[in-house]
């Protein structure tokens, strides 16, 4: 059945799932590869904020503790701060900073968590801790100005719920940092934006004592913060992770739960930022790099900026530690850093919201329609998925669509379609089909390149009575964008197609000898 796309549009559509992307330490972002990668990003989908762990952990090393004259001084040194920032800024992206985790010349114990070692301690002195954060805050105010500053959003930790990011998930210790913390960011200036409680799925029992405890102590809050994943319990392989999925409507009720547990609470009508989403947070998980996923998560990128001011993709960069130095060739985020930005499905799903119209016309279960200011239509297209694994998705599905298209008087238009699938832009596919090398040679990587780009097919349609009648037949988990623009016809009168071969204008080539 064909559906109709009224002319009027229904709504807009938001940047909230391009106002923030994840990545890994913040001291990765000083390799010339990772910020390779995120220019390349940038310049394909422009996110706004990027957001990563460590910031005042070790690596980093802005917490200096030092002896002079018999007493114990701290330094707060900014060297690695600042080539960070900066690079991020030359980009075009600005930083959505957490506060975390603890200099280990501060921390009150040793529990740390993942490879590199970030200690999820409280701090052994709340008045030191207070001064790194009000340092750390007051000179990115004093380097990159006041009124920027104001635009980046300051989170309180990460996933204090969780044994692993916080010592004995101790509820009221998080809330006692969270007091210190926004308290210092304020010192610096009252208007700069400082919020939490940054907790991960399953933990939404502390967003009511949250909202309890900041309002009684008249702790400032200008932003809430949770994370949102789908996957079940992780089933390890040497040097992998496999885990089952729920649907992708459960990332959209994750994104929905904060307002619906603080309706009524002081935070209510408060910004909502959801710091972290994607289907596993596992970076070994091998589920990220197929054409499976950008058709799992499409329905949520068309939908989530409805229920959140942000949703972060975690993450951009496979340049991504958490668990080790990656060992395969795929791993956890959009494209591959370390052999020249081999681009993934998902990437290629990001790159078509970003060409999408700000107006919305039409949504559906499978596709959404917009419009952009100078009347293209922009179509984003996908094919459901099964996450049981038990029956395989079909092989075909179809969508028809009747779309709007103008100026009066529009005869035909001009279709452009790019797609992914198993068998299309899927260098993972590919991957596999070469026997999965461990270090593929230069052929094979230009090869995996070159399969990683969309299919583009195009074509000129009929446009009558200002409608264009579109029939698409999408592919196994296959992601689509058309892009339909109305054509001005400027052929000169004098062009004759049998030309090109050299006949005379008009031929019928049957009469030829």
């Amino acid at each position: 059945m064909r559906m109709t796309v009224p002319d009027q549009a229904t709504g807009r559509l938001t940047d909230a799932w391009r106002r923030c992307v994840g990545t890994g330490r913040f001291e990765l972002a000083l390799r010339r590869d990772y910020q390779d990668s995120l220019a390349l990003i940038q310049r394909d989908i422009g996110f706004r904020h990027i957001r990563g762990h460590g910031l005042l952990s070790d690596g980093v090393g802005l917490h200096r503790p030092y002896e002079h004259r018999g007493e114990r001084r701290v330094h707060h040194s900014f060297t690695y701060v600042d080539q960070v920032v900066d690079a991020y800024l030359d980009l075009g992206i600005r930083p959505f900073v957490e506060l975390g985790f603890m200099p280990s010349g501060l921390a009150s114990g040793d529990q740390t968590v993942f490879w590199w070692r970030g200690n999820v301690t409280p701090p052994r002195s709340w008045s030191e801790w207070a001064d790194l954060v009000r340092a750390a805050v007051a000179h990115l105010v004093d380097r990159y100005g006041l009124d920027e500053v104001r635009g980046w959003p300051i989170e309180v930790w990460n996933e204090p719920n969780l044994v692993p990011f916080w010592q004995g998930a101790d509820r009221d210790a998080y809330h006692r940092l969270y007091e210190v913390s926004a308290h210092a960011v304020k010192e610096v200036d009252a208007a700069l934006q400082v919020g939490g409680p940054a907790i991960s799925p399953g933990a939404d029992e502390w967003l009511v004592p949250f909202a309890e405890f900041v309002t009684d102590r008249q702790v400032p809050v200008d932003f809430v913060s949770r994370h949102a994943y789908t996957s079940g319990p992780a089933q390890h392989v040497p040097f992998g992770t496999h885990q089952t999925l729920a649907s992708a409507a459960e990332l959209l009720t994750q994104f929905a739960a904060p307002r619906r547990h603080l309706a009524g609470t002081a935070l209510a009508g408060l910004p909502v930022h959801i710091t972290e989403f994607n289907s596993s947070y596992r970076p070994d998980n091998p589920i990220h790099d197929t054409a499976f996923h950008a058709a799992y998560l499409a329905p949520v990128l068309a939908a989530g900026g409805d229920l959140v001011d942000s949703f972060s993709y975690w993450t951009f960069s496979d340049m991504f530690e958490e668990v080790g130095v990656p060992t395969a060739l795929f791993h956890g985020g959009f494209g591959l850093l370390t052999h020249r930005q081999i681009k993934k499905p998902t990437y290629h799903l990001y790159a078509f919201m970003a060409r999408l119209g700000d107006e919305v016309l039409a949504r559906g279960d499978d596709h959404l329609v917009t419009r952009h200011p100078d009347g293209r239509i922009a179509v984003l297209a996908w094919a459901p998925v099964d996450v049981t694994g038990r029956s395989p998705a079909p092989d075909r599905h179809p969508l028809a669509l009747s779309v709007p298209l103008g100026p009066p008087r529009t005869t035909s238009a001009f279709l452009l379609r790019s797609s992914v699938s198993e068998d299309a832009g899927n260098a993972w596919a590919a991957w596999a089909e070469m026997g999965r090398p461990r270090s593929p040679r230069a052929r094979q990587l230009d090869a995996l390149r070159e399969a990683a780009e969309p299919a583009r097919t195009h074509r000129a349609l009929p446009v009558a009575a200002g409608r264009v009648e579109v029939d698409l037949t999408l592919a196994r988990h296959e992601v689509t964008l058309l892009e339909l623009s109305p054509v001005v016809d400027e052929t000169p009168p004098w062009w004759d197609t049998d030309r090109l071969l050299g006949l005379p204008a008009g031929t019928d080539r049957k009469e030829q000898p």
